[in-house]
């Protein structure tokens, strides 16, 4: 028995690296999903005072966490513009980690599809949502809670079948 134990252990790592490579790095599980989303109070980017996700509970909304220095931003962001002009859809920008004439330069030539700006100048408010890397987008739902969590940029397709469909569950 003890001569097959190298084998018996190669095996079992090799079933184990197996099933790894089958897993999707972006779908990494929150502990947040079905918790009450972090409470903030920040400052909004246009200075006209501070923002709190407790000002929009009774409706469901989305959190896109962004930086100016993120390239992945500036592909989503023809499709945050696109999804503000089309759907009644409540969309708050966490500018991550950034200087304020950086993302709000960034916004005007580029177009801002946020309802509501907000800097988390040191990232603070982005632990607490379990950011790992800009773009992220939180589903928060009518309570408050954050019903689901996209990493990376959202498209066109993710938008339609992803969180659209979590924004109409989170309304309920």
């Amino acid at each position: 028995m003890k001569r097959f134990a190298p084998l018996i252990i190669f095996a079992a790592l090799a079933l184990l690296l197996a099933a790894g490579l089958t897993l999707n790095p972006r779908e990494i599980p929150s502990v947040l999903i079905g918790k009450p989303a972090p409470q903030f109070k920040l400052d909004r980017l246009d200075a006209t005072g501070q923002f709190s996700p407790a000002s929009l509970k009774g409706q469901a909304w989305l959190l896109n966490v962004w930086a100016s220095w993120c390239s992945a931003c500036i592909q989503e962001h023809p499709v945050l513009n696109s999804i503000a002009s089309e759907h009644k859809v409540t969309i708050v920008g966490l500018a991550y980690k950034d200087l304020d004439k950086d993302a709000k330069q960034w916004l005007q030539s580029r177009g801002n599809p946020y309802n509501v700006v907000v800097a988390d100048r040191d990232g603070r408010v982005g632990i607490d949502y379990g950011v790992y890397g800009v773009p992220e987008t939180f589903v928060i739902d009518k309570n408050g809670n954050i019903a689901y969590k996209h990493i990376g940029a959202v498209t066109p397709d993710i938008f339609k079948n992803i969180l659209l469909p979590e924004l109409q569950k989170a309304r309920l």
